[in-house]
């Protein structure tokens, strides 16, 4: 059983640091420059991680960015607001994602701009046999560890749905529970002062007042687990800040 636990926050932590440093403030917001090599060891890096929940760096960017244009309005792609309950957010996130996904709809031009694309990449890591091999994996994973019959029910489906499940943990009860610092016409919130378990996204509502600050934590008593990554990554120059971008957005 300790074993399965291990495993399971191991790839919840390693998955989530992709979504967060790669597609979210990377891809979504460019809070940072990369070499297009980079880019691309970012891409593998976090299909290995995510695994059977992949997600395109190019949709998540474009998605992501609608959700900050219309935070809150029917155009958000994830708004606890036209929702009765996160699984009906979850499955209308899904359709807005597989629709941007496979080019179904008209996205406008400043929502794509600068967004990393390597679009063969995406269709070989989110094909669905590919996604199954992950899940077979999982599986044989829990098998060699000896794992009770249970967690194969409990755990799995969860590890399968990792990048969704961190998904809705933001864009719903970040929206719906915690404290306000800012009064940004939208209903974000931060979840958590010290966020030990979204790598900093549940500062939500700072990232909304402040959307290209690479640090989500503004307070004295706040801290951003991400944030001295990305200033490491930086000191080694895997990736450059951009200067006078600190406290902007990427509009």
């Amino acid at each position: 059983m300790t074993a399965v636990i291990i495993i399971f926050v191991i790839h919840w932590y390693a998955s989530l640091f992709f979504q967060t440093f790669f597609h979210h403030r990377y891809a979504s917001h460019a809070m940072f420059t990369m070499s297009r090599a980079w880019e691309k060891i970012f891409h593998v890096l976090a299909w290995i991680f995510q695994g059977s929940s992949y997600l395109s760096p190019y949709t998540y960017g474009v998605m992501h960015r609608h959700h900050h244009a219309y935070a809150d309005t029917e155009k958000d792609p994830h708004s606890p607001q036209y929702d009765p309950n996160f699984f009906a957010m979850m499955w209308r996130t899904r359709i807005v994602y597989n629709e941007i996904d496979h080019d179904k709809t008209q996205v406008l031009e400043k929502f794509k701009k600068g967004v990393p694309s390597w679009r063969s990449w995406d269709r070989f890591a989110g094909n669905n046999a590919v996604r199954l091999a992950w899940v077979i994996i999982y599986i044989l994973i829990y098998v060699a560890v000896d794992a009770p019959l249970w967690t194969y029910f409990v755990f799995i489906p969860m590890q399968v749905l990792m990048s969704p499940l961190h998904g809705v943990i933001i864009n719903w009860f970040s929206h719906k529970l915690g404290y306000r610092n800012y009064d940004v016409g939208d209903t974000s919130t931060n979840l958590m002062p010290i966020d030990w378990l979204m790598w900093g996204e549940c500062l939500h509502n700072n990232h909304h007042k402040f959307g290209g600050r690479p640090n989500f934590a503004v307070k004295k008593w706040e801290f951003d687990p991400m944030y001295p990554c990305i200033w490491t990554m930086n000191k080694l120059n895997i990736i450059q800040f951009k200067k006078g971008k600190l406290d902007t957005d990427y509009m």
